[in-house]
């Protein structure tokens, strides 16, 4: 039996208890920051991902935060606003932000739960997963309208016919 099997074995898993067990099993580097907080470093294709997942009771949510740097010349900022926009346009879940002071680009997500109901460990798992997947597929449009001269739209057809082509 797996870990992530041996909690559907019990009815009130603290949904951050779970963010810890996945971040074991795939051997990622994390820190429990307190009860409802995790934070792990996740590698991918392009960059290493820092992911943040914080539980509210009260709101009954689970927000997942990921985050990579990206430092730019100035001139280029409206261009990345613009081809977050149109990424943001394509993402089905979560969105893309530039926190400017911070010098990285953030995907926010958030799994609004209902009451008394608590997230299943492959709901969080498919969290995790579908914000690095994103955020792979975008960055490459990312860097080419902040270094290749690209612009926003042509970088976004890149990035999208890149999924197409390995789906």
């Amino acid at each position: 039996m797996t870990n992530l099997e041996e909690f559907l074995e019990f009815e009130e898993v603290h949904p951050i208890d779970i963010v810890e067990t996945i971040a074991e099993k795939y051997d990622w580097e994390f820190d429990r920051l307190g009860e409802n907080q995790i934070s792990m470093l996740v590698e991918g294709q392009w960059r290493t991902y820092s992911v943040t997942l914080a539980w509210s009771h009260y709101e009954q949510t689970l927000r997942l935060i990921s985050t990579f740097e990206m430092e730019l010349p100035k001139e280029k900022l409206g261009s990345l606003y613009e081809v977050l926009n149109l990424a943001n346009d394509e993402c089905w879940i979560g969105s893309f932000i530039y926190w400017t002071k911070q010098k990285v680009i953030a995907f926010r997500y958030g799994l609004v739960l209902g009451e008394e109901v608590a997230p299943s460990p492959e709901q969080i798992n498919k969290m995790l997963d579908s914000a690095i997947n994103v955020s792979e597929q975008f960055y490459p449009a990312f860097q080419l309208v902040c270094w290749g001269d690209r612009t926003p739209k042509s970088a976004m057809q890149l990035a999208i016919a890149e999924a197409i082509g390995h789906a």
